[in-house]
């Protein structure tokens, strides 16, 4: 038997009960989904194993061991013998992130938050994509036309995330720097000449 892991990292606006419970759902004997999402501090969830009414995430009490390892918590709506494992994760003294993941097995927060962190670069691909290739101005609306320019997009992301990679610069410096180095070359030698009236 094969005992693949795949995971899906979904971004919280899309953490909803219907979607998590979906992949948990598509698991089978060859291969295991497990998803990591970020809920949001208003989301009602209980850890006490029914014995206290659902709260907010971010009003539960945590212990030390709890910090390092997670809990079992139950999130309102789900069927009522499925758990997840939540992780408080603390980004900075002004932000905290609460991460769960049907991964029961997970026993680190640290481990949590470096599973989220491929959802980060995930995030950091599409935006770059969207912001420097237009492919967010693309007005195709039909799937099947879309797929020319999104190859075409994905063909100028790829030689301009390896180049700005090879540099040590972000890929926006690169591209602010290509600009920057035509627009010097063009102000000193138009390839279009003007004509002042």
């Amino acid at each position: 038997m094969d005992n693949r892991k795949c995971f899906a990292f979904v971004e919280c606006w899309y953490a909803t009960k219907d979607l998590m419970l979906t992949i948990d759902g598509w698991n089978n004997g060859h291969s295991h989904k497990l998803f990591y999402c970020p809920l949001k501090s208003d989301r009602h969830v209980d850890d006490s194993g029914g014995q206290r009414p659902y709260q907010r995430v971010d009003s539960l009490e945590w212990n030390e061991r709890e910090l390092q390892q997670g809990k079992l918590i139950k999130i309102k709506g789900f069927p009522g013998d499925k758990k997840v494992k939540l992780f408080r994760v603390v980004v900075s003294s002004h932000r905290t992130e609460w991460i769960v993941t049907n991964d029961l097995t997970q026993d680190s927060t640290q481990g949590a938050q470096e599973a989220c962190a491929v959802r980060w670069k995930i995030e950091e691909y599409h935006r770059e994509l969207k912001q420097l290739s237009g492919i967010e101005s693309c007005p195709c609306r039909k799937a099947r036309i879309q797929r020319n320019p999104i190859a075409c997009a994905l063909l100028v992301w790829l030689p301009l995330k390896d180049l700005a990679y090879q540099r040590g610069q972000s890929i926006y410096q690169l591209k602010r720097g290509l600009l920057q180095d035509y627009l010097v070359q063009q102000l000193k030698n138009p390839s279009i000449q003007m004509a002042l009236a």
